[in-house]
């Protein structure tokens, strides 16, 4: 996998951070409310990790 494609899917990974964010907010998740929470926490780490790894 060369650098580009990488770099293309983190981009879209971090397009869709914005449904968890949404689907956190609401108010009827339940238990899964944790693993949305864990599921942002990590996305951000991994782009925080990508960004350091390929600085724009």
């Amino acid at each position: 996998m060369d650098k580009e494609t990488i770099q293309e899917q983190v981009k879209l990974i971090e397009s869709k951070r914005g449904f968890l964010v949404e689907l956190l907010k609401k108010p009827d998740l339940g238990i899964l409310r944790v693993d949305v929470k864990q599921a942002l926490e990590e996305l951000d780490e991994l782009i925080e990790e990508f960004e350091l790894t390929f600085p724009t």
